[in-house]
């Protein structure tokens, strides 16, 4: 039996939902964080701002739940059982988010208004960094299991030692990052971690 919908509750439709996404992240190019409205992004998504306001209550819960959606599932890889595999992964995992269309563009502006923002800066942290922060611990965790990181491995410095690396490269120095600049990442972050027992690198 179909399920009615209570009186006046709200129908969130697909397909408004989709240009309303598309809206944001083109605003967020075009316009950068600070100068995007609800209504700006209303009027190119062709919809009313109750639309909006029916899917996220404030701008910046808009904003960063669009960006999580997309960037959240992107932190997964299929894990290999080899940490030096896994970290080689995780490390084009992160070259691909920070190189891709339009995140290339996004990412930089909204992490320097996060830094005049400590409240937009809290909720970047809890609704992207930690759940993409999150894959790789897991990772790591399975690899001191296996004996393949000692287990006294400091897991903060772990994980902010690949994505730290190719940040910097990418984003502050705008330099190209080529498969063999990550495979010396990722051979870098295991000796710096004491990794042993990893694959090879191959020829």
């Amino acid at each position: 039996m179909t399920q009615r919908v209570p009186s006046g509750a709200a129908v969130l439709k697909p397909d408004v939902t989709a240009a309303i996404v598309t809206a944001v992240l083109a605003e967020l190019v075009e316009r950068g964080y600070a100068r995007l409205s609800m209504e700006g992004v209303a009027k190119r998504a062709g919809t009313s701002k109750s639309a909006l306001y029916r899917r996220w209550p404030t701008k910046q819960d808009m904003v960063l739940a669009v960006l999580a959606d997309i960037s959240v599932p992107m932190a997964d890889i299929v894990e290999t059982g080899d940490l030096r595999r896994d970290m080689r992964a995780a490390a084009e995992s992160m070259a691909a988010w920070l190189g891709a269309e339009p995140y290339a563009k996004i990412i930089p502006d909204l992490i320097a208004e996060a830094h005049r923002t400590p409240a937009l800066a809290e909720a970047i942290s809890v609704s992207i960094a930690e759940p993409r922060r999150a894959y790789l611990r897991s990772l790591l965790e399975r690899a001191i299991d296996r004996g393949e990181l000692p287990a006294d491995t400091d897991m903060e410095l772990a994980q902010d030692i690949v994505a730290a690396l190719i940040y910097w490269r990418m984003v502050v120095r705008q330099a190209p990052v080529e498969p063999h600049y990550l495979d010396h990442v990722t051979d870098t972050a295991l000796h710096a971690l004491g990794a042993t027992g990893t694959a090879t690198r191959e020829a």
